[in-house]
């Protein structure tokens, strides 16, 4: 596994499982315990989910994957911005953690920015942080300007990343928001890598992957951790998935390999608003 480093001292891992839609169900339960639990055997220790996702099903889901095998996992989840008051984010991530079935999160988010302060939000994360209850905190679906004021606000030092979406199809972060974050030493996230598999259809990417003999979600997912500073966090929630998606990890892109995707996949030009799914 390669990692990113992730503030003072510790470090991200570049490829991790993500779990939206996970928990909505109950006759898909089993899988994707299991799909997680595998995931873990094959070092994809970065989980990352959110209290919206499956209304909090999710994060149970996760907890039983990582029950006995907390210290293995990477654990990250995120506060609605309808929480995330100064009592309301504490008191959402307090409910992630019995969901989960731990004592911490090494990562906590703002899922995207809403009504409430951002002075109150970070004040929120730091008390967290300081009390034990997450190693880190960070946003989601900031853009640059975003973060240069979120830098400026109390507490907003130690926001430590930003998770967006980001694949070839939805290339705009490349513009600012990437090199803001490369030279401030912050790692994105980058969340749909396969833009929640609509990129699959792709005759290009196709062709390219057939090259390397490999699927196209798999170049999808190269490609996206060829970027420096950037790791992926491709849901898969059966055991193939899992497999194919760890296997990413050991594509190797040529440069006639990213002239062919750039052509196909133009990269920006020009600031673009930043683009949530």
């Amino acid at each position: 596994m390669r990692y990113l480093r992730l503030g003072p001292g510790d470090r991200l891992p570049v490829l991790g499982q993500g779990t939206w839609h996970m928990g909505e169900r109950g006759r898909d339960r089993k899988a994707e315990v299991e799909a997680l639990r595998l995931g873990l055997d094959l070092g994809l220790s970065l989980i990352d989910t959110a209290e919206m996702y499956g209304d909090g099903g999710a994060e149970e889901v996760v907890g039983e994957a990582i029950a006995g095998r907390r210290d293995e996992t990477f654990l990250v989840s995120k506060v609605l911005p309808h929480n995330a008051s100064l009592r309301g984010t504490i008191a959402a991530c307090e409910r992630s953690l019995r969901r989960l079935g731990t004592d911490r999160l090494d990562l906590y988010l703002l899922h995207w920015r809403g009504g409430h302060p951002l002075t109150e939000t970070l004040e929120a994360l730091d008390r967290l942080r300081t009390d034990g209850k997450i190693r880190h905190f960070g946003v989601s679906n900031f853009d640059r300007d975003d973060l240069r004021e979120t830098w400026r606000t109390p507490c907003g030092e130690h926001v430590v990343t930003d998770q967006v979406l980001y694949n070839l199809t939805r290339r705009g972060p490349e513009f600012d928001l990437l090199p803001w974050c490369r030279e401030r030493g912050v790692p994105v996230m980058a969340y749909s890598p396969i833009e929640q598999g609509r990129l699959l259809r792709d005759r290009v990417l196709a062709e390219v992957a057939e090259r390397h003999g490999v699927t196209p979600a798999q170049l999808a997912i190269a490609w996206v951790l060829h970027q420096p500073g950037v790791c992926a966090i491709p849901k898969a929630a059966t055991r193939e998935h899992v497999e194919q998606n760890a296997a990413a990890l050991e594509v190797t892109l040529t440069p006639e390999d990213l002239s062919a995707l750039d052509t196909r996949f133009p990269p920006p030009s020009r600031p673009e608003p930043l683009e949530m799914l």
